[in-house]
């Protein structure tokens, strides 16, 4: 993950929009860097549903988040998630997430996702659907 990486918009092809909340301010009055990793986990949510995971034999757990501050967010503010598989392993593969305001980056994550049988307790190969939706 590269923060200084010229990341666009149009380099995404799912995008979620959503908006800064009052309650997202800390005491220096700009967007808990904390809060990032919940917009982050929303777009990523509905990212998933096209895969039509479970919780129980078909399931995706987090093994890592990295994250990178590009630039401080102030409240109101209307954001978009750019968000796109960027590696696909035997077993994970990673999420690269950009938070955009006005078109400009202001913060990258990249997010490591395990696929994961919680019958059996046991990590499982790369699900089929992911498979098929790396190049979109």
């Amino acid at each position: 993950m590269n923060k200084n990486m010229k990341y666009q918009l149009k380099d995404f092809a799912f995008t979620h929009k959503i908006n800064t909340r009052f309650k997202d301010l800390d005491a220096f009055h700009h967007v808990n860097n904390a809060t990032f990793l919940s917009y982050i986990e929303d777009a990523r949510m509905l990212f998933f549903k096209r895969w039509k995971m479970n919780v129980k034999e078909k399931s995706l757990i987090v093994a890592s988040i990295t994250i990178d501050y590009i630039s401080q967010l102030h409240h109101p503010s209307k954001l978009i998630i750019g968000q796109k598989v960027i590696r696909l392993g035997t077993k994970s593969f990673d999420v690269l997430s950009v938070i955009f305001l006005d078109n400009k980056p202001i913060c990258v994550s990249r997010v490591t996702i395990v696929c994961y049988n919680f019958i059996s307790k046991q990590t499982v190969p790369l699900f089929k659907e992911i498979k098929e939706d790396f190049n979109i």
